[in-house]
């Protein structure tokens, strides 16, 4: 490791430490600062980026960083050079703000990173307010012709949400994060409709007796247009995200395609995952023993990936650790009792411990690893006794992110 290298991680790690990120330290230490005054003063601070490209603006409980990337992939088939700005990343801070061309990705440049973070007034800023101002900034110098965005957490008080978008899509509502965005379908598309601005069509990917009134009062009261994905019509087809819910996500795009009055490059949709360089959704990171890892972590998200295991008619092996703060009293009852499941704690303050988690899963076929490595380590060694068997290795993003880590190796 050379000196700029020592220099950009020691800047990173002191990012991490001094402005706690929702993703390591949970809703606590000052990691999440509801509320747009921080994010206007430091847009403001570095000259108004937000003002300097045009931009969709995408929330949602599942599918947002799905949506985003497929977006991004259809609009760069355009000949477009798209922005694309998302969380949480999985390997390497720069995954979150990248551009993307017809000849593929680039991840924001560490020497660009490090000047940001050496030159810039950060004191009292969120680390997603931080992040924010970083891709802004570099999406207005890089004269993007368009940015996909996507919000961190709910949507009204979002700090990406200073921004005047062409269009606005939600994507889905489920229960998460209820201590901050309501414990019901209904306050949570409250918040996730924050992001409707007045004359901006908005585009949502369901409706449901619960959250469509929601969305429609929040669009008479901007007021804008208001659209449904379900009312186009689509053609659907396999991607390379792969896994569930991609035919959803998939639909809302071709829609928000239609509403932005550009078309649906079928090659660009198919190959997102390579054009983005998307990562963690139901990637297959083996063949044989097959091993299968995906971000999902709240019961929406992890009841679609069971019932694709279950529906496999395969045995299953699972590598599963979660945030203390997950709901999982609602993720139990959904995972599949006939598995083989090896429980792990990924590194960081927020993961429940693997012991509390055991204890939690009584009743299942469990071993208590502690971390991922060796929970990975030990269900690769019970794959390769077990023909035919799937390992999914899942319940968290930090798991994902170190077993991605530990495959690379």
């Amino acid at each position: 490791m050379n000196d700029t290298d020592r220099i950009y991680e020691g800047l990173l790690e002191d990012l991490f430490s001094r402005h706690p990120s929702v993703q390591t330290s949970g809703f606590t230490a000052g990691a999440y600062k509801p509320g747009l005054s921080g994010m206007l003063r430091f847009d403001a601070a570095l000259g108004h980026p937000s003002r300097g490209f045009r931009s969709i603006h995408v929330a949602g409980t599942n599918g947002k960083g799905s949506v985003c990337s497929l977006l991004a992939s259809a609009l760069a088939a355009r000949g477009l050079c798209v922005g694309l700005y998302t969380s949480p990343h999985l390997t390497d801070f720069r995954e979150r703000i990248k551009t993307v061309t017809d000849g593929g990705f680039e991840m924001i440049p560490r020497d660009e990173v490090l000047r940001f973070l050496q030159e810039e007034d950060l004191e009292g800023l969120s680390f997603f307010e931080i992040t924010t101002g970083l891709a802004f900034r570099h999406f207005a110098q890089r004269q993007v012709d368009i940015a996909v965005i996507e919000t961190g957490l709910g949507g009204r008080l979002d700090s990406t949400n200073i921004l005047t978008p062409e269009l606005s899509v939600v994507t889905s509502i489920g229960l998460d994060h209820c201590a901050l965005l309501g414990d019901t379908r209904a306050k949570i598309a409250a918040e996730k409709a924050g992001i409707f601005k007045p004359g901006v069509p908005a585009l949502c990917g369901q409706r449901d007796e619960q959250t469509a009134p929601v969305f429609e009062a929040h669009a008479a009261a901007a007021p804008c247009p208001l659209f449904w994905a379900e009312d186009f019509d689509a053609e659907l087809f396999p991607t390379d995200l792969g896994g569930p819910c991609q035919d959803a996500n998939l639909r809302t795009v071709l829609a928000a395609l239609e509403l932005l009055g550009e078309p649906a490059d079928r090659a660009a949709l198919e190959h997102t995952a390579a054009r983005t360089g998307l990562r963690g959704r139901w990637q297959r990171l083996r063949e044989d023993p097959e091993v299968i890892c995906d971000i999902g972590h709240n019961p929406p998200a992890l009841a679609e990936n069971f019932r694709r295991l279950k529906e496999s008619g395969r045995p299953l092996l699972i590598v599963f650790g979660i945030m203390a703060d997950k709901d999982l009293a609602g993720i139990r009852p959904l995972m599949p009792p006939e598995a083989k499941y090896f429980l792990v704690a990924p590194q960081g303050e927020r993961a429940l411990p693997a012991e509390r988690l055991g204890a939690a899963l009584e009743g299942l076929d469990r071993t208590v690893c502690g971390s991922v490595r060796e929970g990975v380590r030990q269900a690769l060694d019970a794959a390769n006794r077990l023909p035919g068997c799937i390992l999914y290795i899942g319940g968290s993003n930090f798991v994902v992110a170190e077993a991605v880590d530990m495959f690379n190796d």
